[in-house]
Order: C-alpha cells, then structure tokens, then sequence
C-alpha cells in the first residue's frame, strides 16, 4: 500500500504538473498511475484481511485500519470522478473548470490521508514490534522511524510540488539558447 498510495499516488500528482508534454499525455499518465496505486491499495487491504483471518486476528480494530478504509473508499471515488469528469466521457468544459480546484484539493486531501494512515501503520507496526520483545532502539525499531520520516519527507515535497505553480510550458518556435 505504502507502494501505491503513496509513491505512485505521489508521483501521479507530481506528473501532471513536471512534465512537459501535452496535456492529453500528461492527463493519461496521471490517470493510469492513480488506477495502479488504486488496485495496489486493494489488493494490499486484501492481503491484511487473509493474513489477519489466518492469524486469528481480529479484523478493523485499530484507527490505522479504519482511515485506511475511508482513504481507500475516498480515492476510488477520487478517481473514479476523475475519470469520468475530465477524461472518458469527459464534461463539458465549465463543468471541468468549475471541478477542477476541487479535484486538486480534494486529492491533496487523500494523498494527506494516505500519508497519516501510513505513519500510523508504521506506528502500529512498531508497537507490535516492541510489544513482541523488541529493544525500543534496535536496528528494526530504528529502520521503522527512518523509513517512516523519509515518507512523510515525500509526502511533504509532493504536497510542495502540486501547491505551486506548474512551470509555462515552452513554445516549440520560439527562441531558446543552445
């Protein structure tokens, strides 16, 4: 999930404003990364509930799971208006215009949420750790943190990237330095 939500989710946001191609292109990319780290996401709360049903674990008992579940619900729906607003069958060009800051910020908003799911699953997972036997600062313990700061740090220069504006793109004729 950390794979999906959160690399590809970032680097989606991140495409449709970094590269410098059409923006049809640019519109496929973004959609094609955000279905990918959609059916990651599915397939990783999946793989929770098998491991969890064959562990005789009990299902949806902490905050991390239940964000998880509104974070995943919210991005299906995300992309789903996405979808259908801006690209197949598309709206009308008001329509697109008037949903357009709404979808930046309502993905800001569940890329946000995926974030704080992840940093409490990192933090649900240290505790199990810990709980088990763990030193509090052993190399495991510490991997966690680091590998924990390191998201949310990408979490915050994605965020970052889509606030600000996008570069002008280059006209093809005119004059540029060799």
């Amino acid at each position: 999930m950390l794979i999906g939500f959160i690399i590809l989710g970032g680097e989606a946001i991140i495409s449709y404003k970094a590269l410098p191609w059409r923006k049809e292109t640019k519109k496929l990319i973004h959609l094609i990364l955000h279905g990918i780290a959609l059916v990651l996401g599915i397939v990783g709360i999946y793989a929770a509930f098998k491991f969890h049903n064959e562990s005789g674990i009990a299902n949806l008992y902490s905050l991390h799971s239940w964000i998880g579940l509104g974070t995943i619900s919210l991005y299906g729906i995300q992309w789903i208006f996405g979808l259908v607003v801006f690209f197949y069958p598309g709206g009308s060009g008001n329509v697109r215009s008037k949903s357009l800051p709404w979808h930046v910020f309502f993905g800001l908003f569940v890329y946000v949420l995926a974030l704080g799911t992840a940093a409490l699953g990192f933090l649900e997972k240290l505790t199990f750790l810990e709980n088990s036997g763990l030193d509090k600062y052993g190399p495991e313990a510490l991997l966690v943190n680091f590998t924990a700061i390191v998201t949310i740090l990408f979490g915050a220069f994605v965020a970052l990237t889509a606030s600000t504006a996008a570069p002008v793109a280059a006209d093809d004729f005119s004059y540029s330095a060799i």
